[in-house]
């Protein structure tokens, strides 16, 4: 499976202009950079697909902020505006990937399994619905490994055989910073911890 992030970064125009794209998103911050970055080349539909996001109501806060910054930001220079799709908020599956791994430390095989959970997720609904490439808002974050999830994310595409999998280092070339101060513009709620019980229970208040 080539990988396909370095053009992504480095020259959007390489890309076919309009392509579709289905976009994992984990949280309005960690999206708001990645949509304005490739927001004018793809036509993005953003999939918020968390079960790890084991509290009801702080899935929802996240969710309706999701759809609060696509709203504010409709208007924006963009191919199409970005579409939405909201997953399935079935925690069941998160904890049952989950089982054994409870005392992982953040970052490690638990979290491994997470991100294999939500990007297969991904790729099968975006291969049901047509579209070109499939990507994740997942590496926007300093805490997060972006080789480990190019590297869950290409397997998944080549063990489905469905649309390509568009690896990245959002966190890159400034990307970090700026989603920050997009946080700031349309002040976004930042989660302080990742979005499962286990993360929470390991992140100091």
């Amino acid at each position: 499976m080539k990988c396909h992030w370095l053009s992504m970064i480095d020259d959007l125009e390489r890309f076919e202009k309009g392509k579709r794209l289905f976009l994992h998103s984990c949280c309005a911050p960690c999206s708001s950079y990645v949509l304005e970055y490739l927001r004018e080349q793809f036509a993005i539909t953003v999939f918020f697909y968390n079960p790890n996001i084991t509290e009801r109501k702080e899935y929802e806060l996240r969710c309706d902020e999701q759809k609060r910054l696509l709203a504010l930001t409709a208007s924006l220079p963009s191919f199409c505006p970005p579409g939405f799709i909201e997953g399935a908020y079935d925690t069941g599956r998160f904890y049952e990937i989950a089982k054994g791994f409870e005392l992982n430390a953040e970052g490690g095989e638990r979290c491994s399994r997470c991100v294999t959970l939500r990007l297969q997720e991904t790729a099968r609904v975006a291969g049901e619905l047509g579209f070109d490439y499939f990507a994740t808002t997942l590496t926007v974050s300093p805490l997060k490994k972006a080789e480990k999830i190019n590297e869950i994310g290409l397997r998944i595409a080549k063990e489905m055989g469905g649309p390509v999998y568009l690896a990245s280092d959002f966190k890159k070339k400034g990307g970090a910073g700026r989603s920050l101060a997009l946080s700031k513009t349309y002040s976004l709620y930042r989660q302080k911890f990742c979005g499962c019980a286990f993360s929470r229970r390991d992140t100091p208040n």
